[in-house]
């Protein structure tokens, strides 16, 4: 973690936040003014044990519950939106890398729109269900070399990476000068994030390392000589965050109140600019 004691120095507390989804363990947030982002601590040695769960959705086809049918049918819009994002930019090769590709769904649109596709797993279930349908994963980001890709995405996966700083350099060197980088990251300055405190779902301690403004995006980027391009909003983020928070915080799932919430989240933010989660678009100086 040499790369990250800068954002680790002069914290102070933000909030305790329990781990809904596997161990129920308590973690702390914790607050770096400089760059206006949360960090979670302590970060557990065994952190791979705390993605073992059916509950962890993302690297499962699941539709057993009514979150599950939720997020899948979510996810098969998005996944049209995002492939639309993807062909706005002009590419000479159409060379896309995936990091956090999850069971594969992302690339295989790309795939079957004519994109070269490449993607990083390290979970091995998610990577055989990928395979399964004709996308083969790598397991970690050091496993590509001398490539350059024309867009790297990393659809909520920012906020898992242990080496963030290094990360965002290995990044640049894996882009072509005139490539886009694309991420999508929870906002904990959003409306929904102040209502559900510490029961608010993206957090999810200890997965969730990081907590993310649009300050810290723009300020990470810039040290390793990015800028932010251009800010999304993702506003079915905040009904879907919504619903996972009101279970966690009553212990039952209440739609109508989350459907309620995700639109109040998404009002307020006409006026504040702060969404539930952004994508944000990210290029070379």
């Amino acid at each position: 973690m040499e790369n990250e004691k800068e954002l680790y120095t002069n914290l102070i507390p933000h909030l305790n936040c329990k781990d809904f989804t596997v161990s129920n363990e308590t973690f702390q947030i914790l607050k770096n003014e400089i760059y206006e982002m949360l960090v979670t601590f302590p970060v557990p040695e065994n952190l791979e044990d705390y993605y073992k769960s059916e509950a962890y959705i993302s690297h499962t086809d699941s539709k057993k519950s009514l979150l599950d049918k939720v997020y899948q049918l979510v996810k098969s819009y998005t996944l049209k939106r995002k492939l639309s994002l993807l062909n706005s930019f002009e590419t000479e090769s159409k060379l896309v890398l995936d990091i956090g590709a999850g069971t594969g769904d992302f690339l295989k649109v790309c795939k079957n729109d004519n994109w070269k596709v490449l993607g990083v797993e390290p979970n091995l279930n998610a990577r055989n269900i990928a395979a399964k349908k004709g996308i083969q994963l790598k397991e970690n980001l050091l496993e590509i070399t001398n490539r350059k890709f024309d867009v790297i995405t990393l659809w909520h996966v920012l906020e898992h990476v242990q080496d963030l700083k290094g990360t965002l350099k290995t990044l640049k060197k894996l882009l072509k000068p005139e490539g886009r980088i694309i991420v999508a990251v929870p906002n904990y300055k959003s409306c929904d994030a102040i209502f559900y405190k510490e029961y608010w779902a993206a957090y999810d301690v200890p997965r969730h390392l990081w907590h993310f403004s649009q300050k810290s995006i723009h300020k990470l980027f810039s040290e390793v000589d990015m800028m932010v391009d251009d800010t999304l909003p993702m506003k079915f983020d905040a009904y879907y965050v919504s619903l996972l928070s009101e279970k966690y915080k009553s212990g039952k799932i209440k739609p109508l109140k989350a459907l309620y919430r995700g639109f109040l989240s998404n009002f307020n933010a006409i006026k504040t600019s702060e969404y539930s989660s952004f994508i944000y678009v990210i290029k070379n100086f």
